[in-house]
């Protein structure tokens, strides 16, 4: 289990090597779209869309042949980054209505990929989620820690700390992708966290519900009030030891269980 983000001597060395990049870094550099769709396919696409972002849908596994070029289109226009802003000021405003105590309980849950983090410029190489998944590739995306901050998720970080939530992250990504998640981390503006889970061995194999929901009661059990959690995937939010409230970030890109 990921006990700690990492130790003061690591956060010093990271934060000094890394910060001063991550204030030219810290914002999506969105890609520009290249393909367009019919005004039929555009009418459906939405309606998919709302399916998938409301769990309607439930388990799938790429976007219909038709909404390709519209995922893509969303992705790579403004139409994405605002639909983040209006969830990170819906957390804001719940946020504000907390009662924060100051003894370093009340916790605010952060999902990375997608949430935190923006894997657009990887995505924007390999198929906006049309095509199959490679984790090789995408391994070695994540070890170059270069992903750039969500700019709607990195407003709402600073405000969380600012009103005194004490940060958690929980990502799906393994255990020895601790290193460069947490240099990545720097790189986008992201510091004072107080923990960062990782996926570790006795962790493979579960459901992204499962192991998520595991690591929320450990929090719990600790004393740990969650008041809040943003994720992309219904997985980072569901299950047992939910916050109090959930946000979720749009995605159309992939679905995880």
């Amino acid at each position: 289990m990921a006990s700690s983000s990492s130790s003061p001597i690591s956060i010093f060395f990271l934060l000094f090597t890394f910060l001063p990049l991550a204030l030219s870094q810290s914002t999506i550099q969105i890609p520009t779209a290249r393909k367009t769709w019919s005004k039929d396919d555009g009418i459906y696409c939405d309606s998919w869309r709302l399916s998938v972002e409301t769990n309607n849908a439930g388990y799938w596994v790429n976007a219909p042949a038709r909404c390709e070029s519209y995922v893509e289109d969303y992705m790579t226009t403004e139409r994405y980054l605002s639909d983040s802003e209006i969830v990170a000021a819906d957390s804001i405003s719940f946020a504000k209505s907390v009662n924060v105590t100051g003894d370093g309980k009340d916790a605010w849950v952060f999902d990375i990929d997608e949430t935190l983090l923006s894997n657009l410029p990887y995505y924007d190489v390999h198929g906006f989620g049309y095509q199959p998944f490679d984790e090789k590739s995408f391994d070695e995306w994540v070890d170059l820690a270069e992903a750039p901050a969500l700019p709607a998720s990195f407003n709402l970080y600073k405000e969380l700390k600012r009103l005194g939530f004490t940060i958690i992250l929980l990502t799906g990504r393994n255990e020895h992708q601790r290193n460069s998640t947490g240099k990545n981390l720097l790189f986008a503006g992201y510091t004072d966290w107080e923990r960062l889970f990782l996926r570790g061995v006795t962790d493979q194999g579960k459901t992204a519900t499962v192991y998520k929901s595991e690591k929320r009661m450990e929090l719990v059990n600790e004393g740990y009030r969650i008041h809040g959690n943003s994720g992309d995937q219904w997985s980072d939010l569901l299950g047992f030891a939910v916050a109090k409230r959930s946000f979720k970030l749009p995605n159309p890109l992939y679905y995880i269980a």
